[in-house]
């Protein structure tokens, strides 16, 4: 039974999330209730490689009143994107000219609300749609007001869960906890993680797999700060997980040099069930892979995406909402993830066949007794995976080479091996 992925976004869709703060905790505690992830927590002003954990950041409100009609005419608790990410706390009275400095629009998308940060800058501001900017009156003055706190005693939390296998060898997933109020480019990665750890813990898995739920690169930095040797001794694949509910397109984007056994896996795959996938470059990515895959730290990791961050209209607006993002597209995605496990499980086999020159099929019930296109073609496949089967070539590479379907090679395997035909 796959969890609803769709209901997880709307549970935590408004639960104000950044960096750090409650809203992480109270989102890390929710996944904690379907998944047994360990929630850790690291300290502000912790150095971590050539950063800094930034002080912990909580918003409890934060409004603007045109006191020419005593309206409120923008309110952080009617949607987390009207305060700027980070703001630092203001109660103080403007002219209208002092608070245009302080707000940011897109003109060019009148109706949305922009996701705008101050992460490592300390100012204060609000975001607004266009279409309200313009209904501002420019001749009042304005009640501003935001009640945040900045803790420099405060913590980064980040969630962790390792489910054991039969090897240390590692399969490693990532999301991150740290957008506000948007679906696709936030909740639905972790809801997609979510699902894999669920899946697999009702598994008898082979290798192990850590997922890990963080803020966006500040995140997975601290988490490689802790963690590097022994990601770098264990992990052998993995994916970041990010923009994976819509259900417009598809998209991989590979490692620096994309030829890993995570990129091989996910293409394979994607050539498979969505042969019109999109294939980006390494000088398109922009999520956690930045880090994982940078020089001295190498992982093998690579992102499947629905529409890629970035190349999506409501992109880090307030449109990113449930109308961008469905349960077809979670699901669609959740099962895919759950493809490409599979052919990691099953990919440690490097096939021998035992006998020299072709094997005699037919005394064996591998020929077919009815010579057909069909029948024939997939005798050819047969006979072409055999031929590679010198114990040098995984079942993936021996796909690869010859243009077959990784579930079909593996079954050509599973055949020969319960016929003797493989050491």
């Amino acid at each position: 039974m796959i969890m609803d992925l769709l209901k997880f976004c709307e549970d935590l869709y408004e639960i104000p999330r950044s960096l750090t703060g409650k809203g992480v905790v109270k989102t890390l505690e929710y996944i904690q209730g379907i998944i047994p992830i360990n929630i850790k927590q690291v300290k502000s002003g912790t150095k971590v490689f050539d950063w800094t954990v930034p002080p912990e950041w909580n918003i409890r409100d934060g409004y603007v009143i045109e006191l020419s009609t005593g309206k409120k005419v923008i309110d952080f608790k009617s949607h987390n994107l009207h305060v700027l990410g980070y703001s630092k706390q203001i109660d103080d009275e403007v002219s209208f000219e002092d608070l245009e400095k302080n707000l940011y629009y897109l003109k060019d998308q009148p109706d949305a609300i922009p996701y705008i940060t101050s992460y490592y800058s300390k100012r204060w501001g609000f975001c607004l749609s266009f279409n309200d900017f313009k209904k501002l009156d420019r001749n009042s003055r304005f009640k501003v007001f935001i009640d945040s706190e900045f803790k420099d005693d405060g913590n980064l939390t980040y969630g962790e869960l390792i489910i054991k296998g039969k090897v240390e060898e590692e399969i490693f997933f990532s999301s991150y906890v740290c957008h506000p109020q948007m679906v696709n480019n936030e909740l639905s990665g972790p809801s997609v993680l979510t699902g894999i750890a669920e899946s697999l813990l009702k598994k008898d898995n082979y290798y192990s797999y850590r997922f890990v739920l963080i803020p966006e690169t500040i995140g997975s930095i601290v988490y490689l700060s802790e963690k590097l040797d022994i990601l770098k001794k264990n992990v052998i694949g993995g994916y970041n997980i990010s923009c994976v509910g819509d259900e417009r397109s598809w998209g991989l984007v590979p490692s620096r040099y994309g030829n890993n056994l995570s990129d091989r896996i996910a293409e394979h795959t994607l050539k498979k069930h969505y042969p019109g996938f999109i294939k980006y470059s390494w000088l398109d990515r922009g999520s956690d892979e930045r880090q994982y895959c940078s020089p001295g730290v190498d992982l093998p990791i690579s992102s499947i995406t629905r529409t890629k961050f970035g190349e999506y209209p409501e992109y880090h607006t307030s449109l990113d909402n449930f109308d961008v993002v469905t349960e077809k597209g979670l699901n669609e995605s959740l099962l895919l993830y759950l493809k490409c496990v599979d052919i990691f499980e099953k990919n440690r086999f490097y096939p021998k066949v035992k006998v020299f020159c072709e094997p005699q099929l037919g005394k064996r019930g591998l020929y077919p007794t009815i010579s057909t296109k069909e029948s024939g073609n997939i005798v050819r496949n047969m006979m072409n995976f055999i031929s590679y089967c010198d114990g040098s070539n995984s079942i993936l590479e021996i796909s690869e080479i010859c243009g077959i379907d990784f579930e079909e090679s593996f079954g050509y395997y599973t055949k020969m091996k319960e016929n003797g035909l493989m050491e």
